[in-house]
């Protein structure tokens, strides 16, 4: 008996001992964060809740199953545990700020941008880090250089172009057909109104007529707005606005007789986020002629593999309440983005000694082609200096009350 528990005094001590000269880190589970700031207040909550749900199960896929998606042959280090760690930036600027600091503190080698308002605060800053970010938010203040936050679908004035490109391609009239911009009064609708933006629409042959503008979750029908566009003869209107803004603003012009299949013809076309498969579950065929670039497949596009992926993860982990909106789609592709970064730096850089900037210079500069199932419109490719993942615009249009792909652009680069 005294030889045993002289044994087990004796292991303790060894084992005291290995912890004392064993680095901390090493001691620590080893651990990843992946996620960040997210606006679950405000207008953007719904969006920002799917994404953050997209991220959690992705994570726990690569927790438990160690692969980064089913079409994929990488793994994921077996001895690396990922963590979502996040916090409610409610879409306030000085709020992100201190959010961004805290998680940056814990350990945290990857950003999350949720909104063009919290862009516009965190890109200097995250920029001075060198820490590397994706972004919910896709406007062109962030093609100014230098910038660490990389997008997965096409900035705002680029999807308004790529609407244009189709219109105008289906264009039968002589005369030059009439251009205005309706679009959300916030920073995120306002990008748009850039020389360069009017200058291409007029390159191509539209006549450029003005601009209206439409609360960011409209309150009462934009009536003064669109009888404006009416009179001016307006053929085709461009904007950038969130489903709570775009329902109602075509309701009222189903209401005046306002649509591509109405006594007036105008088309209403907007960049994502103004989703129209989320749209046209919403309005049914009440939508139909709505456009929206930029934006992803259907959830139950089951035939896109990056879709069925999405909707086998919540067979798994969301049996009981699944997710329908797109948004969660894009918190897949997020969760996609960060956790390769991580995984590609981790390559040339122990996790021990791991930085933000070997993330960003190691991680996010090396994703090459890197395969989304198809739910981004190519697969992304990033590199210094080069922070858009996608080369192309997908198009889509209601037409009897479901989102139909019309198309795919090219990005003209308009900022």
């Amino acid at each position: 008996m005294q030889k045993g528990r002289w044994l087990l005094r004796t292991s303790a001590i060894v084992w005291m001992a290995a912890m004392l000269f064993t680095p901390a880190g090493a001691q620590a589970q080893r651990k990843l964060y992946i996620g960040g700031t997210q606006s679950l207040t405000g207008p953007f909550a719904e969006d920002s809740a799917a994404v953050l749900a997209g991220i959690e199960d992705y994570a726990k896929y690569v927790n438990e199953t160690k692969n980064l998606a089913p079409w994929r042959q990488e793994k994921f280090p077996a001895d690396i545990t990922l963590e979502v760690l996040w916090r409610d930036d409610e879409l306030k600027p000085p709020k992100a700020l201190s959010i961004y600091e805290e998680l940056k503190s814990r350990g945290m080698l990857v950003g999350r941008i949720s909104g063009s308002p919290i862009a516009l605060a965190l890109k200097d800053k995250l920029w001075e880090d060198k820490m590397g970010a994706t972004s919910m938010a896709s406007g062109s203040y962030l093609l100014t250089p230098p910038q660490s936050i990389f997008t997965y679908y096409p900035i705002y004035t680029d999807s308004c172009a790529a609407i244009a490109d189709w219109f105008k391609a289906n264009w039968k009239e002589a005369r030059k057909p009439r251009v205005a911009y309706l679009t959300a009064d916030n920073a995120m609708g306002r990008s748009i109104e850039i020389p360069q933006m009017k200058a291409y629409l007029e390159k191509i042959g539209y006549e450029f007529v003005g601009i209206q503008y439409v609360p960011l979750v409209a309150t009462s029908p934009p009536t003064t707005q669109l009888t404006w566009l009416k009179e001016k003869g307006v053929d085709l209107a461009l904007g950038v606005m969130i489903n709570p803004g775009s329902q109602p603003t075509v309701k009222e012009m189903v209401r005046l007789g306002m649509g591509p299949h109405l006594a007036y013809k105008m088309t209403f076309g907007v960049a994502m986020p103004g989703h129209a498969a989320v749209f046209a579950a919403a309005m049914g065929e009440l939508g139909d002629g709505y456009v929206c670039a930029g934006s992803f497949p259907p959830m139950d596009d089951l035939a896109t593999p990056g879709v069925k992926f999405c909707n086998d993860l919540q067979d798994k982990y969301r049996k009981a309440k699944k997710i329908t909106h797109i948004m969660y789609e894009t918190g897949i592709l997020e969760a996609m983005i960060q956790v390769e970064a991580l995984r590609l730096a981790m390559q040339k850089v122990p996790l021990e000694k791991l930085t933000p900037r070997d993330v960003l210079e190691q991680g996010f500069y090396k994703i090459k082609d890197l395969n989304t199932g198809d739910i981004s419109s190519t697969p992304l490719t990033y590199g210094e200096g080069k922070v858009e993942g996608v080369d192309q615009i997908r198009i889509d249009q209601v037409q009897k009350g479901k989102s139909v792909k019309v198309g795919t652009y090219p990005m003209r680069h308009i900022y």
